[in-house]
């Protein structure tokens, strides 16, 4: 049975401790957090972070809170080895300018929506600048029914500049 990344009765070493090649103590504070069976956990974050300043990040901290720290320098560390110049910013960065041009289209295909529903509702309505129903109207009205950007209450940011629909594949 495991404890603490240690088998009880024999001392096995964690992660950490085989890496760094040392004996693990008992109270060895990687050994909860770098069990021997996740060596590349370690790896990274010493790789990174070096053992000294993870060892006295986690003596700084109360107990429960070393755990969510671990996580947190694992993540960073594996984010670092992966881009060393951005680590997470990179990912972070990445996702957000994925968000903003999902947005983007999002935005152009509601455009897109509620100008064909106008379409329709003009043509339904029988709203066209030759149809008889219109003739007594002005001019100027006349135009504001035709275009649809007059009905539109959406408001699209045109930096984006798609080159083919949407809709495509």
């Amino acid at each position: 049975m495991k404890e603490s990344g240690r088998k009880q009765g024999a001392a096995s070493p964690c992660a950490a401790c085989k890496l760094l090649r040392r004996r693990c103590a008992q109270d060895c504070v990687f050994a909860p957090y770098f069990p021997a069976d996740e060596p590349q956990k370690f790896a990274n974050v010493h790789k990174v972070f070096g053992a000294s300043n993870v060892n006295k990040m986690l003596q700084e901290l109360e107990v429960h809170e070393r755990g969510d720290a671990v996580s947190s320098m694992v993540y960073e560390a594996n984010a670092r080895v992966r881009d060393p110049v951005y680590g997470c910013v990179g990912a972070i960065s990445s996702l957000q300018h994925q968000i903003d041009q999902l947005q983007t289209q999002l935005a152009l295909a509601q455009a897109e929506v509620v100008h064909l529903r106008l379409i329709r509702q003009t043509e339904t309505q029988g709203l066209t600048p030759t149809s008889p129903t219109n003739s007594a109207a002005s001019p100027s009205s006349q135009s504001q029914l035709m275009n649809p950007m007059y009905h539109m209450d959406l408001v699209v940011d045109q930096q984006a500049h798609f080159q083919h629909s949407m809709w495509t594949c």
